[in-house]
C-alpha cells in the first residue's frame, strides 16, 4: 500500500491547519493516481530545412515542421544557411523543400550549403533517411534542378530516400500536400501511431489562414490605369492604383501582389479557329464546372507556354519526326531551347497539326492560367486602402505572329477604371527594409525594377526614417523612360533620397547601365557599405542583375583592398546577415 506524505506535527501550522493540508495533498495525489501516465517514449527528430528564394519553399517547411510538432515529433526548421547549426552526420532523418533560381541554380540563402555539400571533404551519411520537395517551372528547361541536385547528392553521400522526391510546378500547393500527407504516414508508422497518417494530419496555421488568398483571390476595384513613359517611348510602363478597403488585406513594403488575368480574346480565337474547335461548345472541367470552350481558354488555362513536357506530349500526338528528333538528344538542351524561343502553343498547333477527337483531350495538355506575381511600388501608411504596381505592357511579334502578355494587356487594355481583377498578397520575407530607420540603404532598380524601391522611399519618407537612401536607375531615354520623374525629384529635394544617380542607355553612343554607374561611384559606395548599408536589387535576373553582382564584387575588392575570395566571402556575409538582397525574375 503506497504511503502519503503528511505534514509533521513539529511543523508551525496549527492543528486544523495541519490536517487540511494534509487532505489537501491526500487529494492531489488522488487526482495523480486516476490520470492516464504520461509516456516515455522520445519523441522522433525530423529536422525540415529550406533552400527558398521568394519565399514558397520557407513557408512550406515552416507548415510541415509545425504540423510535425503538432503530431508530437521533434521537427526544428531550419533555412540552408544556417547549416551550420545542424550536424547531418549525427541526423537520422531530415526534410529537405528547395526551389531553383535562375537556370538551375542554387537559391542565395542554400549558396553556402551546396558548396559545402558538394566538397570532397564532406562526410559521409550513411545513417541519414531524407525526402527532398522540389519546387520549379516548368517553363524553364532546368526544372527543379536544385532540388534534383540536393536529392542526388545526398545519395551519393550515403544517405537513403524514405521517400521518393516530388518535383513540383508553380501550382504546386496540391502537390506537396499530398507529398507530406505521404511523408506523415512513413514517420508516424516508424514513431509507432496507432491513429492513420490522416487522422494525425494537422490544423497548423489554419486559424491565420486569411479569408482572401490564393485559392480565393478578392475581387478588387482597379482605381487608376497611367502610361509612365513619354510619346515617344517605344516602352509602355503602366502604373496601376487597385483598392482593398474592406478586404481586410495588409501588406508591408517589399511584398508581392498576385493578380489574376486573362488570355486575349483575339490569341483564343486564332487558336480556336486553327484547331477547328466551336468556340461556343460546352467543356467540363476537371472540378466539374461546365463552361464554353472559349471561356474556359481565356480565363482558365495557359495558352502560351510551351516547355518540354508539353513538347514531348505534341511530338508523341502528332507523330512528327522533326519533334522527335529535336527532343532525342536529351544532352543537347540548347537546342530545345532555341527552338522555344518565341513560340506559343499556337505555333505548334500550326507547325505541326494535332487531330483531337474532343476539345477535353486538348485541354488536358494545358496547365492552368495561374496568377502573375508582382512586386508592390506602394507603401500602405503613404496610401491606406491601395496597392500599387508598376508594370511593363509586353506585346511584340514572334514567327509572324502578334504576342499579347496575358496579365500586363489584360490590365492595360481590358480592365476600365472601377473594374474587377481577383488579387492576392504574398509575404517577401526575403525582401525587407531593415529594421533600423538609422541604417543606410541602396537600391539599384533599373525599369521596372523600380517598383519596390519607390514604396522602400515612400515608407521611408512616413517614418521619418533618418538612415540615408540612395538610388540607381535606368532606362533607354530620360526624355521619355524616367520612371516617376516627378516624385523622385520631390524626395531629393525633401531630403528623402538621399541620392539618385541614373543611366540611360540609348542616349549616347555608348551604352550606359547602372552597373557602370555602380563602378563609377565604387569609392562612395563601398563607405555606404562599410558604415552598414543594406544592398537591394529588383529586376531582371539572366542579365542586369548578375552584372551588378560582379560590379558589386569588382567594387569590395578594389576599395576594401580585398582578393576575389575574400570580396566573395565580405558579400556572403552580407547576405546571411540579410544586408544583400535581391528580388530578380
Amino acid at each position: 500500500m503506497k504511503t502519503l506524505p503528511s505534514i509533521p506535527t513539529s511543523s508551525p501550522f496549527t492543528e486544523a491547519q495541519r490536517l487540511w493540508l494534509n487532505g489537501y495533498i491526500a487529494g492531489l495525489i488522488s487526482e495523480a493516481d486516476d490520470s492516464p501516465p504520461v509516456s516515455s517514449k522520445p519523441k522522433l527528430r525530423v529536422p525540415v530545412m529550406y533552400a527558398s528564394q521568394s519565399g514558397n519553399s520557407e513557408a512550406l517547411a515552416e507548415s510541415f515542421a509545425g504540423q510535425l510538432s503538432e503530431a508530437g515529433f521533434d521537427a526544428p526548421c531550419f533555412s540552408t544557411e544556417d547549416y551550420s547549426e545542424i550536424d547531418l552526420t549525427s541526423e537520422k532523418r531530415l526534410i529537405l523543400v528547395s526551389s531553383t533560381w535562375g537556370e538551375g541554380d542554387p537559391p542565395d540563402n542554400a549558396i553556402d550549403f551546396w558548396n559545402a555539400l558538394q566538397s570532397d571533404e564532406h562526410p559521409r551519411l550513411e545513417n541519414l533517411s531524407y525526402g527532398v520537395l522540389a519546387l520549379g517551372d516548368t517553363n524553364y528547361l532546368e526544372f527543379c534542378a536544385q532540388g534534383k541536385a540536393f536529392d542526388k547528392r545526398l545519395e551519393e553521400l550515403g544517405a537513403k530516400r524514405f521517400i521518393d522526391r516530388a518535383d513540383c510546378d508553380t501550382d504546386f500547393e496540391e502537390a506537396a500536400e499530398a507529398w507530406f500527407e505521404s511523408v506523415r504516414g512513413i514517420l508516424a508508422k516508424e514513431q509507432g501511431d496507432d491513429a492513420p497518417a490522416s487522422a494525425a494530419k494537422s490544423s497548423h496555421a489554419a486559424p491565420n489562414e486569411p479569408k482572401w488568398s490564393k485559392k480565393n483571390p478578392f475581387p478588387a476595384r482597379l482605381l487608376m490605369n497611367r502610361r509612365l513613359n513619354g510619346e515617344n517611348s517605344a516602352r509602355d510602363t503602366r502604373h496601376f492604383e487597385i483598392e482593398l478597403t474592406g478586404s481586410g488585406l495588409s501588406y508591408e513594403v517589399g511584398d508581392v501582389l498576385g493578380l489574376y488575368g486573362h488570355n486575349h480574346p483575339q490569341a483564343v480565337d486564332e487558336l480556336t479557329a486553327l484547331l477547328a474547335f466551336d468556340g461556343d461548345s460546352i467543356v467540363t472541367l476537371t472540378d466539374g464546372e461546365s463552361m464554353s470552350l472559349r471561356t474556359a481558354l481565356i480565363e482558365r488555362f495557359d495558352i502560351r507556354t510551351v516547355n518540354r513536357p508539353l513538347l514531348e506530349a505534341w511530338a508523341r500526338i502528332t507523330e512528327s519526326e522533326s519533334l522527335q528528333q529535336l527532343l532525342a538528344d536529351e544532352n543537347d538542351a540548347s537546342a530545345v531551347e532555341d527552338y522555344l524561343w518565341g513560340r506559343e502553343i499556337i505555333d505548334l498547333v500550326a507547325e505541326h497539326r494535332p487531330r483531337f477527337a474532343d476539345p477535353s483531350d486538348f485541354l488536358a495538355l494545358l496547365r492552368k492560367l495561374g496568377p502573375r506575381l508582382y512586386s508592390i511600388s506602394s507603401s500602405p501608411k503613404a496610401h491606406p486602402g491601395e496597392v500599387h504596381l508598376t508594370i511593363a505592357r509586353v506585346g511584340y511579334e514572334a514567327h509572324g505572329r502578334r504576342r499579347f502578355g496575358v496579365c500586363s494587356t489584360y490590365l492595360s487594355d481590358r480592365v476600365y477604371p472601377e473594374g474587377e481583377v481577383k488579387v492576392f498578397l504574398q509575404e517577401a520575407k526575403h525582401f525587407k527594409l531593415p529594421g533600423s530607420l538609422d541604417t543606410p540603404v541602396i537600391m539599384v532598380g533599373p525599369g521596372t525594377g523600380i517598383a519596390p524601391f519607390r514604396a522602400f522611399l515612400e515608407e521611408r519618407k512616413a517614418t521619418e526614417a533618418p538612415g540615408l537612401n540612395w538610388l540607381f536607375f535606368g532606362n533607354p531615354h530620360e526624355a521619355d523612360d524616367f520612371l516617376y520623374r516627378e516624385q523622385l525629384e520631390e524626395l531629393q529635394s525633401e531630403g528623402v533620397l538621399t541620392r539618385l544617380d541614373t543611366a540611360w542607355s540609348r542616349d549616347q553612343e555608348e551604352k550606359i547601365y547602372v552597373q557602370q554607374r555602380m563602378i563609377e561611384a565604387g569609392a562612395e559606395l563601398w563607405k555606404w557599405l562599410e558604415e552598414g548599408a543594406h544592398f537591394y536589387v529588383c529586376g531582371d535576373a539572366k542579365r542586369m542583375a548578375k552584372d551588378v553582382d560582379d560590379a558589386l564584387h569588382s567594387i569590395v575588392a578594389q576599395h576594401g583592398g580585398k582578393t576575389e575570395t575574400e570580396a566573395a566571402s565580405y558579400l556572403s556575409t552580407m547576405k546571411k546577415e540579410k544586408r544583400y538582397q535581391r528580388d530578380v525574375y
